[in-house]
């Protein structure tokens, strides 16, 4: 049985689309990735993003990018936590990233929630990425 891991799959291809300098960046629907594109929103590396649906049970995510002086406004995104080694943290041990200049993104029982939301309301999760 093959294990695939979407949530990388999306990362690569914000990843992807940003080194080719597209305007946008279209992947399949799914609540988590909307979650995470929403705190991308939030934090600034993203312009925005919409739900877009083509017939019954086909959405897509439509992801706008954003450069500053023609660089990527996302320097680096990593996948932290994976399929095969999941990686879970208390939230007083949620690492930072790059000293604060960066956001870790987890999933925990509040929902999808950035690392200094997190240490803010003391709950705990799966570190899903780290986003500089």
């Amino acid at each position: 049985m093959a294990v695939h891991d979407t949530i990388g799959d999306f990362l690569s291809s914000l990843r992807n689309a940003q080194r080719a300098n597209l305007a946008t960046c279209t992947v399949s629907f799914s609540k988590m990735r909307a979650g995470i594109a929403a705190i991308l929103q939030d934090e600034g590396y993203i312009l925005g993003f919409e739900e877009r649906e083509e017939g019954p049970g086909r959405k897509f995510l439509d992801i706008q990018l954003k450069y500053v002086n023609s660089e990527p406004a996302i320097v680096g995104i990593e996948r932290y936590s994976r399929p095969g080694r999941r990686l879970y943290s208390k939230y007083t041990d949620i690492p930072r990233v790059l000293g604060g200049l960066g956001v870790a993104i987890l999933t925990t029982s509040k929902g999808i929630l950035r690392d200094r939301d997190a240490r803010r309301m003391k709950v705990g999760g799966e570190i899903i990425c780290k986003v500089w």
